[in-house]
């Protein structure tokens, strides 16, 4: 799992330091990067960058952070733990996967999708999928996923709406047999 230690948090080109920078400084973190040491697909020391201001992953890092900080988290402690009852608890799959069906419960049916349909297991997959429906190249697609290999093409479903919208006017209009 990811630690404290794994994480760097930017206010533009100045890099904070995650135990001395005060807390205005880490709620004004406009980037933020993750270190893999380790991974199944044995890659170390692969750094992925993270910034989109609708569903800010730097926003939760630094709530992440301030929260490991108010409880005296050292560096080691995993950004997936939090402090309750004078404890610390790891978060779980399970946590993931009842968060995410309570969301899609919640924001109904115009997802296209049931609470059912959703899980910790599904998030890769289903985020590889919504770049492929909006024409992102399976390369970059790829990239992004650090898949190493074309094993991420199980998880898409060239079958949906968006990925397949105008094929067969196409096909009419630049086919000549």
């Amino acid at each position: 799992p990811f630690r404290l230690c794994d994480v760097q948090l930017r206010i533009g080109n100045r890099r904070l330091d995650l135990l001395l920078a005060t807390d205005a400084d880490i709620r004004s973190a406009t980037f933020a990067t993750l270190t893999f040491t380790t991974q199944k697909n044995g890659v170390r020391g692969e750094v992925i960058g993270l910034s989109n201001p609708q569903l800010c992953p730097v926003i939760s890092l630094c709530n992440r952070i301030l929260h490991a900080r108010l409880h005296n988290a050292d560096l080691t402690t995993p950004i997936a733990r939090y402090f309750d009852q004078g404890r610390w608890h790891n978060v779980t799959s399970t946590h993931i996967s009842t968060t995410l069906k309570a969301a899609v419960t919640f924001l109904g049916p115009t997802l296209g999708f049931l609470a059912s349909d959703v899980s910790a297991r599904s998030l890769r997959a289903a985020g590889a999928m919504a770049l492929l429906c909006a024409h992102v190249d399976t390369d970059i697609i790829r990239l992004v996923g650090r898949w190493r290999s074309d094993e991420m093409l199980r998880y898409l479903h060239v079958q949906a709406e968006p990925t397949m919208r105008g094929f067969s006017a196409r096909m009419l209009q630049h086919g000549s047999f």
